[in-house]
Protein backbone atom coordinates (compact mmCIF):
# COMPACT_ATOMS: atom_id res chain seq x y z
CA UNK A 1 0.00 0.00 0.00
CA UNK A 2 0.97 3.64 -0.37
CA UNK A 3 1.45 5.82 2.68
CA UNK A 4 -1.58 8.12 2.92
CA UNK A 5 -1.03 10.03 6.14
CA UNK A 6 -2.77 8.10 8.90
CA UNK A 7 -5.36 6.45 6.66
CA UNK A 8 -3.17 3.52 5.67
CA UNK A 9 -2.37 2.72 9.30
CA UNK A 10 -5.42 0.55 10.04
CA UNK A 11 -4.97 -1.51 6.87
CA UNK A 12 -1.28 -2.03 7.65
CA UNK A 13 -2.06 -3.15 11.21
CA UNK A 14 -4.82 -5.54 10.09
CA UNK A 15 -2.58 -7.03 7.41
CA UNK A 16 0.25 -7.55 9.90
CA UNK A 17 -2.07 -9.17 12.46
CA UNK A 18 -3.35 -11.53 9.76
CA UNK A 19 0.21 -12.77 9.22
CA UNK A 20 0.90 -10.95 5.95
CA UNK A 21 4.18 -9.25 5.08
CA UNK A 22 3.25 -5.58 4.80
CA UNK A 23 5.04 -2.98 2.69
CA UNK A 24 4.18 0.72 3.03
CA UNK A 25 5.45 2.49 -0.07
CA UNK A 26 6.45 6.10 -0.59
CA UNK A 27 3.58 7.60 -2.58
CA UNK A 28 5.94 9.88 -4.52
CA UNK A 29 8.04 6.91 -5.63
CA UNK A 30 4.95 5.07 -6.86
CA UNK A 31 3.73 8.19 -8.68
CA UNK A 32 7.01 8.64 -10.58
CA UNK A 33 7.11 4.91 -11.29
CA UNK A 34 3.63 5.14 -12.84
CA UNK A 35 4.74 8.11 -14.95
CA UNK A 36 7.79 6.17 -16.15
CA UNK A 37 5.50 3.30 -17.21
CA UNK A 38 3.53 5.73 -19.35
CA UNK A 39 0.26 5.36 -17.44
CA UNK A 40 -2.35 7.51 -19.18
CA UNK A 41 -4.93 7.55 -16.41
CA UNK A 42 -5.53 7.12 -12.70
CA UNK A 43 -8.17 4.86 -11.18
CA UNK A 44 -8.21 2.63 -8.11
CA UNK A 45 -7.71 -0.44 -10.31
CA UNK A 46 -4.80 1.14 -12.18
CA UNK A 47 -3.21 2.29 -8.91
CA UNK A 48 -3.47 -1.24 -7.49
CA UNK A 49 -1.86 -2.68 -10.62
CA UNK A 50 1.00 -0.19 -10.46
CA UNK A 51 1.61 -0.95 -6.77
CA UNK A 52 1.59 -4.70 -7.45
CA UNK A 53 4.05 -4.29 -10.32
CA UNK A 54 6.30 -1.99 -8.28
CA UNK A 55 6.36 -4.48 -5.40
CA UNK A 56 7.03 -7.38 -7.75
CA UNK A 57 10.10 -5.66 -9.15
CA UNK A 58 11.49 -4.02 -6.01
CA UNK A 59 10.40 -6.07 -2.99
CA UNK A 60 13.88 -7.52 -2.48
CA UNK A 61 15.16 -3.97 -1.80
CA UNK A 62 12.29 -2.95 0.48
CA UNK A 63 11.99 -3.32 4.24
CA UNK A 64 8.77 -4.91 5.58
CA UNK A 65 6.61 -2.67 7.75
CA UNK A 66 6.44 -3.44 11.45
CA UNK A 67 3.83 -1.94 13.80
CA UNK A 68 4.99 0.64 16.34
CA UNK A 69 4.46 0.04 20.04
CA UNK A 70 1.79 2.03 21.89
CA UNK A 71 4.45 4.32 23.35
CA UNK A 72 6.07 4.90 19.94
CA UNK A 73 2.69 5.63 18.36
CA UNK A 74 1.76 8.14 21.06
CA UNK A 75 5.15 9.82 20.82
CA UNK A 76 4.77 10.18 17.04
CA UNK A 77 1.34 11.79 17.48
CA UNK A 78 2.41 14.18 20.24
CA UNK A 79 5.65 15.30 18.58
CA UNK A 80 4.00 15.92 15.21
CA UNK A 81 1.18 17.92 16.84
CA UNK A 82 3.69 19.96 18.80
CA UNK A 83 5.55 20.82 15.62
CA UNK A 84 2.25 21.86 14.03
CA UNK A 85 1.46 24.12 16.97
CA UNK A 86 4.89 25.75 16.77
CA UNK A 87 4.50 26.34 13.05
CA UNK A 88 1.09 28.00 13.38
CA UNK A 89 2.21 30.04 16.37
CA UNK A 90 5.10 31.48 14.37
CA UNK A 91 2.83 32.22 11.41
CA UNK A 92 0.23 33.99 13.56
CA UNK A 93 2.84 35.94 15.50
CA UNK A 94 4.43 37.20 12.28
CA UNK A 95 1.03 37.97 10.72
CA UNK A 96 -0.16 40.10 13.64
CA UNK A 97 3.22 41.82 13.85
CA UNK A 98 3.07 42.83 10.18
CA UNK A 99 -0.46 44.20 10.50
CA UNK A 100 0.35 46.09 13.70
CA UNK A 101 -3.11 46.01 15.31
CA UNK A 102 -2.36 47.49 18.74
CA UNK A 103 -6.07 47.42 19.68
CA UNK A 104 -6.01 43.62 20.01
CA UNK A 105 -2.46 43.23 21.28
CA UNK A 106 -3.57 41.95 24.68
CA UNK A 107 -5.69 39.21 23.04
CA UNK A 108 -2.79 38.25 20.78
CA UNK A 109 -0.48 38.04 23.79
CA UNK A 110 -3.02 35.82 25.56
CA UNK A 111 -3.28 33.59 22.49
CA UNK A 112 0.50 33.19 22.29
CA UNK A 113 0.56 32.30 25.99
CA UNK A 114 -2.06 29.60 25.36
CA UNK A 115 0.10 28.19 22.58
CA UNK A 116 3.07 28.06 24.95
CA UNK A 117 0.98 26.42 27.69
CA UNK A 118 -0.29 23.72 25.34
CA UNK A 119 3.20 22.99 24.00
CA UNK A 120 4.54 22.76 27.55
CA UNK A 121 1.76 20.29 28.35
CA UNK A 122 2.72 18.19 25.31
CA UNK A 123 6.39 18.32 26.35
CA UNK A 124 5.46 17.02 29.80
CA UNK A 125 3.45 14.15 28.30
CA UNK A 126 6.33 13.28 25.96
CA UNK A 127 8.76 13.08 28.88
CA UNK A 128 6.28 10.96 30.86
CA UNK A 129 5.98 8.51 27.97
CA UNK A 130 9.74 8.31 27.56
CA UNK A 131 10.20 7.71 31.28
CA UNK A 132 7.74 4.79 31.08
CA UNK A 133 10.13 2.93 28.74
CA UNK A 134 13.54 2.16 30.25
CA UNK A 135 15.40 1.82 26.93
CA UNK A 136 13.92 5.07 25.58
CA UNK A 137 14.72 6.92 28.79
CA UNK A 138 18.32 5.72 28.84
CA UNK A 139 18.75 6.42 25.13
CA UNK A 140 17.39 9.96 25.43
CA UNK A 141 19.69 10.64 28.37
CA UNK A 142 22.69 9.55 26.30
CA UNK A 143 21.60 11.59 23.27
CA UNK A 144 21.24 14.75 25.35
CA UNK A 145 24.92 14.56 26.26
CA UNK A 146 25.68 15.64 22.67
CA UNK A 147 26.08 19.38 22.17
CA UNK A 148 23.06 20.77 20.30
CA UNK A 149 20.74 17.84 21.09
CA UNK A 150 17.85 18.95 23.31
CA UNK A 151 14.65 17.37 24.60
CA UNK A 152 12.63 17.54 21.37
CA UNK A 153 15.26 16.22 18.98
CA UNK A 154 16.37 13.54 21.47
CA UNK A 155 12.77 12.31 21.75
CA UNK A 156 12.41 12.22 17.96
CA UNK A 157 15.70 10.40 17.44
CA UNK A 158 15.13 7.93 20.28
CA UNK A 159 11.70 7.08 18.88
CA UNK A 160 13.22 6.60 15.42
CA UNK A 161 16.25 4.54 16.50
CA UNK A 162 14.16 2.30 18.76
CA UNK A 163 11.80 1.43 15.93
CA UNK A 164 13.96 1.06 12.81
CA UNK A 165 17.10 -1.14 12.92
CA UNK A 166 19.38 1.00 10.74
CA UNK A 167 22.43 -0.80 9.37
CA UNK A 168 24.76 2.18 9.73
CA UNK A 169 24.93 5.97 10.01
CA UNK A 170 24.71 6.41 6.21
CA UNK A 171 21.32 4.69 6.25
CA UNK A 172 20.12 7.09 8.96
CA UNK A 173 21.30 10.12 6.97
CA UNK A 174 19.57 8.82 3.83
CA UNK A 175 16.34 8.10 5.72
CA UNK A 176 16.26 11.67 7.04
CA UNK A 177 16.85 13.11 3.55
CA UNK A 178 20.15 14.79 4.48
CA UNK A 179 22.19 12.93 1.88
CA UNK A 180 23.54 15.13 -0.97
CA UNK A 181 22.09 14.13 -4.34
CA UNK A 182 24.59 14.24 -7.23
CA UNK A 183 23.65 15.80 -10.57
CA UNK A 184 26.56 14.72 -12.77
CA UNK A 185 26.74 13.82 -16.43
CA UNK A 186 30.04 13.08 -18.19
CA UNK A 187 32.55 15.77 -17.30
CA UNK A 188 29.85 18.03 -15.89
CA UNK A 189 29.57 18.16 -12.12
CA UNK A 190 26.20 19.55 -11.11
CA UNK A 191 25.27 21.30 -7.90
CA UNK A 192 24.64 19.00 -4.94
CA UNK A 193 21.31 19.34 -3.20
CA UNK A 194 19.79 17.42 -0.31
CA UNK A 195 17.49 14.60 -1.35
CA UNK A 196 14.96 15.71 1.33
CA UNK A 197 13.48 12.24 1.58
CA UNK A 198 11.84 11.11 4.78
CA UNK A 199 10.14 13.08 7.57
CA UNK A 200 10.35 16.85 7.15
CA UNK A 201 9.85 17.34 10.90
CA UNK A 202 12.94 15.30 11.72
CA UNK A 203 14.99 17.11 9.07
CA UNK A 204 13.92 20.49 10.49
CA UNK A 205 14.81 19.51 14.05
CA UNK A 206 18.23 18.25 12.95
CA UNK A 207 18.84 21.56 11.18
CA UNK A 208 17.85 23.44 14.36
CA UNK A 209 20.22 21.23 16.36
CA UNK A 210 22.98 22.15 13.91
CA UNK A 211 22.10 25.83 14.26
CA UNK A 212 22.29 25.55 18.05
CA UNK A 213 25.65 23.77 17.81
CA UNK A 214 27.18 26.64 15.79
CA UNK A 215 27.24 28.73 18.97
CA UNK A 216 29.03 26.09 21.04
CA UNK A 217 32.75 25.82 21.81
CA UNK A 218 32.84 22.28 20.41
CA UNK A 219 31.23 22.82 17.01
CA UNK A 220 31.70 26.57 16.59
CA UNK A 221 35.18 26.24 15.02
CA UNK A 222 33.91 23.54 12.65
CA UNK A 223 31.10 25.84 11.54
CA UNK A 224 33.55 28.71 10.97
CA UNK A 225 35.80 26.41 8.92
CA UNK A 226 32.83 25.44 6.73
CA UNK A 227 31.91 29.09 6.21
CA UNK A 228 35.55 29.87 5.37
CA UNK A 229 35.15 27.50 2.40
CA UNK A 230 32.54 29.96 1.05
CA UNK A 231 29.66 27.61 1.86
CA UNK A 232 26.29 29.34 2.41
CA UNK A 233 25.04 29.54 5.99
CA UNK A 234 22.22 27.08 5.33
CA UNK A 235 24.56 24.53 3.75
CA UNK A 236 27.09 24.82 6.59
CA UNK A 237 24.38 24.28 9.21
CA UNK A 238 23.00 21.32 7.26
CA UNK A 239 26.46 19.73 7.18
CA UNK A 240 26.83 20.29 10.92
CA UNK A 241 23.37 18.82 11.52
CA UNK A 242 24.30 15.76 9.47
CA UNK A 243 27.43 15.32 11.61
CA UNK A 244 25.33 15.57 14.77
CA UNK A 245 22.97 12.93 13.37
CA UNK A 246 25.87 10.54 12.78
CA UNK A 247 27.14 11.18 16.29
CA UNK A 248 23.67 10.59 17.72
CA UNK A 249 23.38 7.23 15.96
CA UNK A 250 26.83 6.20 17.21
CA UNK A 251 25.98 7.19 20.78
CA UNK A 252 22.66 5.33 20.58
CA UNK A 253 24.26 2.16 19.23
CA UNK A 254 27.23 2.10 21.59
Amino acid sequence: MESTGRYHGLLAQLGHRAGHTVYVLNARDVYHYAQALGMRGKTDRLDAQVIARYLGEHHTHLHPWSPPSDVQQQLDALLSRRALLGKHQSMLKLSFKEVGLSSIQSQVTHLMAEFEALMSCIDAQVQTLIASDVSLAEGCARLRTITGIGEQISALLANLFSRIPFANADAVVAFCGLDPRPQDSGAKRGKRRLSKRGPALLRRQIWLAGFSATKSKVFGPIYKALRARNLPTTAAIAILGRRLLRLAFGVWES
